[in-house]
C-alpha cells in the first residue's frame, strides 16, 4: 500500500507543477460556470421548481459541475490519454513488467490527480459562483464529510470507465473517436448538461440507473442534501456498485488484452 500512496503523491505532485494551466482552468470553469448560470436562471424563471430544484439549488449544481468537471475527469483526458499513447507505442509492456498490479498503480495516480484539481480548479469556481449568485450550501457539516466520500467514489467510477475506454487502444489503432464519444455519454448522462432529474419519463429513470450518474448527479445531490438516511446510503451503494462492476469489467478486458501484447507498427 505504501507504493501505492507514493504513485498517489506523485501524481499530486505532477498536476501540481502546471500553475498556468491550473490557473487557465479556473478562469475557463468560471466562465462558463457564468454562461450556464445565467442559462439555468431563465430556465427556472420560467420553469421553477423544475427537477425539483429551485433557482438556487439548481445554480448550486452548475457551480458543482464546474468545480468537479476536472476533479472526475468529466470530459476524459488525464491517464486516459497517458495510457493509450502507451499502448500505442509498446511502452506498456514496460508497465507490465513491473512487480505491481497495472490498473491500481494507475488508480492511485488518478486519485492523486483527481485530489488537486478538487482543491486546485474545484474550490476557486465555487467561491466565485457564490459571490454572485445565492448558492444552497449544507445544513450540516457532515454533509460536507458525505459529499466529500461521494467525490471519491465519483473519481473511482470515472477512473474505471476511462480505463477501460483506455484498453480500446490495444484493438484501435486510433481511439479518438471512442474516447470523444465516451466524453460526450459522460456530458449528457452525467447531468452536466441538465441535472437528470429534469429529464422526463422512461428516459430520466434510465439516465439515473446508468454509471454516469454517480460521477456528477449523486455528489451534487448529496451536496444538496437529497439524499439523507436510508436514501444516502442508497446513494452510496449505487456509486460503489457501479465501481466495482466497472473495475471487474477493467480487469476482465485487461486480462484479455495483455495475453499478447503487439507494438502498433512493429
Amino acid at each position: 500500500m505504501r507504493l501505492y500512496a507514493a504513485v498517489a503523491v506523485t501524481g499530486f505532485r505532477r498536476y501540481a507543477t502546471y500553475r498556468v494551466a491550473t490557473a487557465a482552468g479556473v478562469f475557463t470553469n468560471t466562465v462558463f460556470g457564468f454562461i450556464v448560470a445565467y442559462t439555468y436562471t431563465a430556465l427556472w424563471d420560467q420553469r421553477p421548481h423544475l427537477g425539483g430544484y429551485d433557482l438556487s439549488q439548481a445554480l448550486t449544481f452548475v457551480w458543482l459541475g464546474q468545480a468537479l468537471l476536472a476533479t472526475v475527469a468529466l470530459m476524459g483526458g488525464g491517464f486516459q490519454d497517458e495510457l493509450q499513447e502507451r499502448i500505442r507505442s509498446g511502452d506498456i509492456a514496460v508497465d507490465l513488467y513491473r512487480p505491481v498490479d497495472l490498473q491500481l498503480w494507475w488508480l492511485a495516480g488518478d486519485l492523486g490527480r483527481a485530489a488537486f484539481q478538487l482543491l486546485g480548479r474545484g474550490i476557486l469556481p465555487m467561491v466565485f459562483g457564490s459571490l454572485f449568485f445565492e448558492l444552497t450550501l449544507p445544513g450540516s457539516a457532515l454533509t460536507w464529510v458525505w459529499f466529500l466520500l461521494s467525490v471519491a467514489l465519483a473519481v473511482c467510477v470515472g477512473f474505471a470507465m476511462h480505463y477501460l475506454v483506455a484498453l480500446t487502444a490495444f484493438w484501435l489503432l486510433d481511439s479518438t473517436g471512442i474516447s470523444m464519444m465516451s466524453g460526450l455519454l459522460c456530458l449528457f448522462f452525467s447531468g452536466m448538461i441538465l441535472p437528470l432529474n429534469v429529464f422526463p419519463g422512461q428516459l430520466g429513470e434510465a439516465a439515473r440507473a446508468l454509471p454516469w450518474a454517480a460521477m456528477l448527479q449523486v455528489p451534487a445531490d448529496v451536496f444538496l442534501e437529497e439524499h439523507r438516511g436510508a436514501g444516502l446510503v442508497r446513494a452510496f451503494a449505487f456509486q460503489a456498485g457501479w465501481a466495482v462492476v466497472l473495475f471487474a469489467a477493467g480487469r476482465a478486458l485487461q486480462s484479455v488484452a495483455t495475453r499478447k501484447v503487439v507494438v502498433q507498427g512493429g
